[in-house]
């Protein structure tokens, strides 16, 4: 692989029991028409064949694939800044180990950034695909909306954390032992410390089980709902948002999440 062909982008992957998910997700990388320079897997002490899977992966991929073993579970926040410390370049791309990528999406999301200084945080749009699904066409050009702070209030623009690319020097991480919405908290505190997120809507990532409803993280619905009024309440006290704006963001959060309840009760 030629030099002209690689990102300058590590992607980390937080890898807790995956051993059903993470070749799909790590073949997805491999098919990038620009691979990034290094991809690092983080195992998140599954306790199960997952470890012997990544080291078997990470040995058919010396010097590209480099693997964190953690010795004690700590949550795909933690996960993710264990990877985070290690990368070696100037971009960090995140992927769930359940989760795949469009053949395209390190190519248009990196020359995107590079091409936009300013911008210190970029995700894109994400949808369900089956196994029998053929992936979707990428329009040429994607709609790019910049986001403020008080966006990010009221929804998460990135459904799953495998949309995003961020600089690697910011000063945030995610919030060390936080196991729900802690990406939504990474994002909020990027744009409320006044660097610049933007939105593609182009669909560069694949979830493969719906967002509520399923087993796993996506089930817990009181628990994501608790992490993220709790991330209104970390901006609060950190001086970002106002009494009443909080207030409005908290009770926006709350009807959302009985409609979520409401539809996870409904499939």
């Amino acid at each position: 692989m030629s030099e002209a062909g690689i990102a300058p982008v590590s992607v980390v992957i937080p890898c807790f029991r995956c051993a059903a998910t993470i070749f799909s997700a790590v073949e997805s990388i491999e098919q990038q028409t620009r691979k990034p320079a290094e991809v690092i897997l983080v195992d998140d002490a599954s306790g199960d064949d997952t470890l012997l899977i990544l080291q078997d992966i990470a040995r058919k991929h010396v010097g590209w694939v480099k693997l964190i073993e953690l010795k004690k579970n700590l949550g795909p926040g933690s996960a993710r800044n264990a990877g985070w410390g290690v990368a070696s370049q100037p971009y960090i791309a995140f992927l769930d180990a359940d989760d795949s990528w469009h053949p395209e999406k390190l190519s248009i999301q990196y020359e995107f950034m590079r091409n936009n200084t300013e911008i210190f945080l970029c995700g894109h749009s994400c949808i369900q695909l089956n196994d029998s699904d053929t992936p979707p066409v990428i329009q040429e050009r994607s709609i790019i909306k910049k986001l403020s702070a008080n966006n990010l209030l009221f929804r998460n623009p990135f459904s799953t954390t495998s949309s995003v690319m961020l600089k690697r020097d910011i000063s945030f991480r995610f919030k060390e032992g936080k196991r729900y919405s802690e990406d939504l908290l990474l994002w909020q505190q990027v744009a409320f410390s006044g660097l610049q997120i933007a939105f593609m809507e182009s669909a560069l990532a694949y979830f493969h089980k719906p967002l509520y409803g399923a087993a796993g993280l996506s089930a817990q619905l009181w628990k994501m709902e608790q992490g993220e009024l709790d991330n209104l309440t970390v901006i609060r006290k950190e001086n970002n948002i106002g009494y009443w704006l909080y207030l409005a963001a908290y009770a926006f959060s709350t009807i959302k999440f009985v409609k979520r309840l409401l539809v996870s009760k409904i499939n």
